[in-house]
């Protein structure tokens, strides 16, 4: 191959997606306002034909663009799963938008731009790169946010994105410390310059820390989190399921290359500050998800818990004995926690209606007596983010209190069992109102969301007996 050739062969699904979502933009605009479905078909097929040409590109190893981008295991591994989460987020949307009266053809090319993004910054190897990505993936869920122009969703989409730019503010002004104290934004660079000895080891740790404050924005870590309960409530639904796996996976995949990649040199001066931000997050997630009533906001702090235990697996990433196992079992939870975020968004979707109604935990009431699939669907998916077997959440938690307690960080371990039994609390409330509680909760019936439920159900369950495969793939795409 040319040096040209090798350059667009790193970025290959990126370009199909982003082509796709380009020509699809303007095949809207000739497709009549009642038949959006056939927009929505589209986007899926785009996602899936980028989505098989990442899988062919598994155990490839290439460096593109004068080493700005990367193709490797941990890129291919992170594209499959962003990839995967579009086409749940296509799924869910369809019949929810035509239900809410917002099924318009943008939304779906939004969605796939959104997804470029986050394609881009799982093979960033630049922090330029990094920077223009995170806008990239954010500018178009700033849209989505307020997509259906209620007043609640507009608040929502406002808010995410005034609290984004400033969070955009420190990634920026972060990399220019880096820059300043390396005079690279190149990871691989960074990481020579600051092995060598003849940086600035202050200013490097600064610039380090105010990229941390960015990422910690987008995965939603405490003390960054304070966007987190308004945006998840008033978006629309749909795209809140989307939002909670996608942009997560992005921030925590870029977290983990950025500072794994450029800053192993300070891991000495960031641990206290990661250990502190992992276990507040935990804290703050679940002590305040304990006393929410409504769905969304309790989702939504479940999710800024979770981001917690991911930092978790992030604490040791100095260390090179420990580091590997842990990145692999961070990877392995983002994947147990997508599946179950978008299985529990879907049955909160089935069960919303109108103007906001049927998303408080008392609607949930009567659901096993008159839906009981939908129930036990449920259950697993709560089971799952409380970490109870047999399921994959159980799982990813295991892989994640052993590499903390293999770094050395029994503490952190402790603290993530602790808030693993508070939020039993607060997730089994919605098991109890479903089976012991009287009710007569009306469901909303449509096929790709009781396809996405009943998919992402068995897959948690499934998966939880035989997960070796999946956090050998993870440990894997780790090593490069």
């Amino acid at each position: 191959m040319t040096p040209t050739s090798i350059d667009f062969y790193t970025i290959i699904p990126y370009l199909i997606l982003t082509v796709w979502a380009c020509v699809l933009l303007i095949v809207d605009l000739f497709i009549p306002r009642g038949r959006k479905g056939i927009t929505a078909f589209l986007a899926a097929l785009g996602l899936a034909v980028s989505l098989g040409y990442s899988i062919t590109q598994i155990g490839l190893e290439r460096s593109g663009f004068d080493g700005m981008i990367s193709l490797d295991g941990f890129s291919t591994f992170a594209n499959i799963l962003l990839l995967s989460s579009g086409l749940f987020g296509v799924a869910l949307a369809y019949g929810y938008t035509q239900r809410m009266g917002i099924h318009r053809g943008e939304y779906y090319t939004l969605l796939l731009f959104s997804v470029t993004g986050m394609m881009l910054m799982a093979q960033a190897n630049d922090l330029i790169i990094v920077f223009l990505a995170l806008e990239l993936l954010s500018i178009p869920l700033y849209v989505l946010s307020a997509i259906s122009r209620k007043l609640q969703s507009e608040e929502s989409g406002v808010k995410y994105f005034l609290l984004g730019a400033f969070a955009s503010g420190f990634v920026v002004y972060g990399t220019a410390l880096v820059f300043g104290a390396t005079g690279s934004t190149n990871l691989s660079v960074i990481f020579l310059q600051a092995a060598s000895g003849v940086t600035s080891g202050l200013l490097l740790t600064i610039g380090a820390a105010l990229l941390l404050v960015g990422f910690g924005f987008k995965v939603a870590a405490a003390p960054f989190h304070m966007w987190t309960p308004d945006v998840y409530q008033g978006a629309p639904t749909s795209v809140t399921a989307f939002m909670a796996a996608g942009a997560k996976i992005a921030g925590f995949v870029a977290l983990f290359r950025v500072f794994s990649t450029a800053f192993p040199a300070i891991a000495s001066d960031m641990t206290d500050v990661l250990w502190a931000l992992s276990a507040l997050t935990m804290i703050v997630g679940n002590l305040v998800a304990l006393s929410q009533t409504n769905i969304k906001r309790l989702l939504a702090y479940s999710a800024i818990a979770h981001a917690g235990y991911i930092l978790m697996a992030f604490v040791p990433y100095g260390d090179e004995k420990v580091a590997p196992t842990a990145v692999a079992a961070g990877l392995f939870y983002l994947v147990a926690y997508a599946v179950s975020n978008f299985g529990s968004w879907g049955v909160v979707i089935a069960l919303e209606k109108a103007e906001g109604k049927g998303l408080e935990l008392d609607d949930y009431a009567g659901l096993a007596k008159k839906y009981p699939a939908l129930a036990v669907a449920m259950t697993i998916f709560m089971l799952s983010l409380i970490g109870f077997p047999p399921t994959l959440g159980m799982v990813g938690k295991f892989y994640l209190f052993r590499s903390a307690i293999d770094g050395g960080f029994t503490g952190l371990a402790l603290i993530g069992v602790i808030t693993s039994l508070i939020s039993a609390y607060y997730y089994l409330r919605v098991v109890v109102n479903m089976y012991m509680k009287e009710g007569d909760p009306e469901v909303e019936r449509e096929p790709w969301l009781g396809f996405t439920t009943s998919f992402t159900a068995v897959v948690t369950v499934a998966v939880s007996f035989v997960p070796q495969f999946l956090f050998l793939l993870a440990y894997t795409a780790v090593l490069r």
